[in-house]
This record gives C-alpha cells, structure tokens and sequence, in this order.
C-alpha cells in the first residue's frame, strides 16, 4: 500500500470552505481529499459538515483538537446566551478522523512544564450545544478521549467506528502490538476513549458504536473537576440524563459503557439496550474489564453518589467476555433494571457494590 500523502494547511482549507458556503448563503460544505491538521476548525451554529471520503490527521507535535464548535473557551459560550445549535459532522464513504503520531501530552503530564491540558487532545470537543448530529466516520488513533461532549443536548452519535492506537513499550523500549492486560503500565496512549459524555448532557441517543478503544468505548461522566469548571455553563443544569445507548459492538480494553457519577452530579434515565464484547479472538487487546459499569468503588471526585442522584438505569441485552464481571456495580442507585445478561469465555454477570 502506498504512504498516503496529507496535504498542510488543512485546518484553514476547511475554514475558507465553511466561510465560503456561509457567505454565499449555504448551510453546509463537503470536504475531500486527504488533509493535515494543525489548528482546530470552529463549527458554527446552523452547519453541516460533509466529510466525503476524506482522511483528516493531526499534525505531529501540535496540541489542539480537530472540531469544536465556534463558541467553544469563549466567555459567551459559558452563559446560557452563547449556546451554539444545530451543528453535523457527517462523514461518507470511509471518512477519517486520525489522531496521528501520539504528542506525549496525558493525564499524568497535563498542564504541567508548559503544556497544555490535556483535553486538547480530543479529536472533537463540544461545550454548550444544543442540536447535534455525529455519524458515518471513523476515530483513529485518538490522542484521548476521541469526542467529548459537556453541557451538550438533543444529539445524536451514530454509525461511528473507533480503532484506538495498541501500541505498548515495554521496558527495553521495544514497541509492540496488542495491549495485554497484565502490562498496562506499557501502554503508550492511556484513556483513548471513544465517547464521552460529560457533566450537563442530556437527550442524547447513541447507537452502532463499534471499534476498539483502549479504555472506555462510552462513558457518562458527572464528575466536578478542572475540565468541568472550565467548560461549566451558567444557569444551565448538570444532570446526565435521558440518553440512549444502543448497539455497541466494541473491543474495550476498560469497559464497552461506564456510567459515573459523584459529588452531588445526578445521572439518571439511561437506557443501555445492546453491548456486544467483540474482544474474542481481537488482535487488539486479550480483555476488558467490564462490560457495563455503574459507579466505582474508587472516588474520582468528593463523595460517592446517592441513590437519590443515581436513579431510572435500565441495562438489558449485554454479552461479555469481560475479565471481571459483565455488569459492575458501585455507589448507591434507585430503580435499576438487569434484563439477558449473557456471559461467555468464564465471566460472571455480576460484581455487586453497591453501598460501597
């Protein structure tokens, strides 16, 4: 196969072509041909993107994301005023979003010696958007989390492939492929999310994720923290709820779907219908962890959720190979519902800690 060659400049190609088809009175433009990015391309309200056939790549070195939306980091898109609407990314005909050459930036390492936090390294990252369609395209090789929604509404993901960077190193510095579960500490990109779902989302439907991703294929996410605060929209709520899940048929090296919730964040009326474990036999990965989780017995914010802020959880129809439990659970929670919960390949259905 021949080295595909990325044109530069591409993060200010597709902002002419979207300045264009707006000045012309247009809604939407379509972008081909394969395109390196360096900058990110801000998405207006109203706009459709078309990504027909094309490979869009990070640029080697840089630390930024490839969409958000126009109002993003901005002191208007943190008030209930500078909500942005109604804005696609459609891809067709195998249309790529690649991560590229991993920069180095991590958890571990964010905003620390000069470098920038590292939610720069979603792929996409909207805040305070209301009317949102993703489908049709493929992640490759996120940085991170592929996409990251916060105080986002009334979208829709859909028809998306994941394929997360499996490489480790081990301690000679010999690069491998295929993640092994006893040699995390050797994983090269930590986290490589496929969706998440943050604080503040909610009527949402997700559906016909597959892929491999190295950590979580779908988190929902209400924590309180930095990435939280920087993006919190005044006046608006922070409750993760009314969102759909259904049909994931992912390799997870963490979990296909988490749902987490603490310090006093409310997640509640999720559906979770359809989560396949395709991790038999992947040339990615040996096994997740999970398959759903709910809760963590590991405090990531100020306290563990209460079953008054966890509540209306319905997960039915999973089959998993997950090396602890198909279905974990944490926290305290109201109303769950557990329906054909399928194991394979020795695991149990049910890790129960609720109240932990």
């Amino acid at each position: 196969m021949s080295e595909i060659i990325f044109s530069p400049n591409g993060s200010e190609y597709i902002t002419e072509a979207i300045r264009t088809a707006m000045a012309n009175g247009e809604t939407s433009a379509v972008i081909t041909g394969c395109l390196e990015i360096s900058s990110a391309v801000r998405l207006p309200s109203g706009f459709t993107l078309v990504l027909d056939g094309c490979h869009l790549k990070m640029a080697d070195g840089v630390y930024d994301n490839m969409f958000v939306n126009v109002h993003h980091d901005t002191e208007i898109g943190r008030t209930a005023a500078g909500t942005d609407r109604n804005i696609a990314i459609i891809g067709k005909n195998g249309a790529v979003l690649d991560g590229g050459t991993y920069n180095g930036l991590s958890e571990k390492n964010s905003l620390r010696d000069g470098l920038p936090p590292i939610w720069k390294n979603n792929l996409i990252l909207f805040t305070n958007v209301d009317g949102f369609e993703m489908s049709g395209f493929s992640c490759r090789n996120q940085r991170w989390w592929a996409m990251n929604f916060l105080f986002c509404a009334n979208g829709k993901l859909h028809d998306l492939d994941f394929a997360a960077c499996d490489i480790g190193v081990d301690g000679d510095g010999n690069a491998y492929h295929g993640l092994k579960r006893n040699r995390y500490s050797e994983v090269l990109v930590k986290n490589a999310d496929g969706i998440d779902l943050r604080t503040g989302c909610h009527d949402i439907v997700i559906e016909n994720i597959t892929g491999f991703t190295e950590d979580d294929s779908i988190a929902l996410t209400g924590l309180s923290g930095r990435l939280e605060q920087t993006f919190r929209v005044d006046g608006l709520s922070t409750d993760i709820c009314r969102i759909s899940i259904r049909n994931v048929a992912t390799a997870a090296f963490c979990t296909n779907v988490r749902l987490l919730n603490q310090s006093g964040i409310r997640l509640h009326d999720i559906l979770i219908d359809g989560v396949y474990d395709t991790s038999a036999d992947s040339p990615y990965m040996d096994r997740g962890i999970f398959c759903v989780r709910v809760g963590d017995t590991r405090l990531y914010g100020t306290r563990h959720a209460t079953k008054e802020e966890t509540y209306n959880i319905t997960i039915r129809n999973l089959r998993s190979r997950a090396a602890s439990a198909a279905v974990a659970l944490a926290g305290d929670m109201d109303n769950l519902i557990l329906e054909n919960i399928e194991c394979f390949d020795g695991t149990v259905p049910l890790a129960d800690n609720r109240g932990a």
